[in-house]
């Protein structure tokens, strides 16, 4: 995560039209964490705060934290009984061993630096701790049939995701162990709008409200692959060709992961 990122201050004006907590993503991330009431846990990159506010609904404690300002202001709008700090991976505003749990819901990519992210995140939790993580594997996001429509920009945003292999280095050099690692696959009826959201339903990247949700193409904006993919990927539905092209990218190895690891 980078402080003041100019990209999330712009995506954070209209996130919360398109970026929802998703049921089935939330279950799944409270599973591995083990929440128990009373005891206090963390969401890194909380942004507008959906996945922060949805588990205080559960009644669990959370605090939020980010380094966008307006991600903060929209979150601070929708919930002012959760505490929302400004702060990084890497500079967590905490006493030590202060949290029983963390989660990092598709920020870990944005982290400007892994190990001492890591380094943090042993400070702040208590030993036992599970550090859940939802995010996607440079050979997951490859291997999704945008790369077909937006070769060139799909190739750089997964050239910025961290491998989990180098995740788990970093973790386990830093006082963590690997606890599991689960494939994720887009389902039909996902609620959060990120990058591979439309896997089902391509429609959704024509729309623009929606994209500007996707830091991927909110970076790339201006990129002429996109008006000259999406006008191709318009061709290739109405024409009925989209199919054969989406069944080319099936594969086994998910379009996300779960990965978990606990504090020693």
């Amino acid at each position: 995560m980078k402080p003041n990122n100019p990209v999330y201050n712009n995506i954070g004006i209209s996130y919360n039209s398109t970026r929802k907590a998703d049921a089935y993503l939330l279950e799944r991330m409270l599973a591995p964490l083990e929440p128990q009431k009373g005891k206090q846990y963390l969401d890194i990159g909380c942004g507008t705060g959906n996945y922060t506010i949805a588990l205080e609904q559960k009644g669990i404690q959370f605090i939020g934290i980010d380094p966008s300002e307006v991600m903060l202001k929209e979150a601070k709008i929708k919930s002012s009984t959760i505490n929302w700090l400004k702060g990084t991976a890497e500079n967590i505003p905490a006493e030590n061993n202060f949290f029983n749990g963390a989660i990092a819901t598709l920020t870990i990519h944005h982290w400007q630096n892994k190990q001492q992210g890591f380094k943090e995140l042993n400070r702040v939790l208590i030993s036992g701790s599970k550090l859940v993580f939802f995010t996607s594997a440079p050979e997951q996001t490859k291997g999704y049939w945008l790369s077909h429509y937006f070769p060139t920009i799909i190739e750089n945003a997964s050239k910025v995701l961290p491998s989990i292999e180098s995740i788990k280095k970093d973790a386990e050099e830093n006082g963590f162990k690997l606890q599991t690692i689960e494939n994720y696959f887009v389902k039909e009826d996902l609620q959060d709008l990120f990058l591979h959201s439309g896997k089902h339903n391509p429609e959704l990247y024509f729309n623009e409200q929606i994209r500007k949700g996707i830091s991927t193409f909110a970076t790339n904006a201006a990129h002429p692959e996109i008006q000259k993919g999406l006008a191709q990927l318009r061709k290739d539905i109405d024409n009925s060709h989209f199919p054969e092209i989406k069944k080319q990218y099936d594969n086994k190895i998910g379009d996300y992961c779960f990965v978990v690891f606990e504090k020693k």
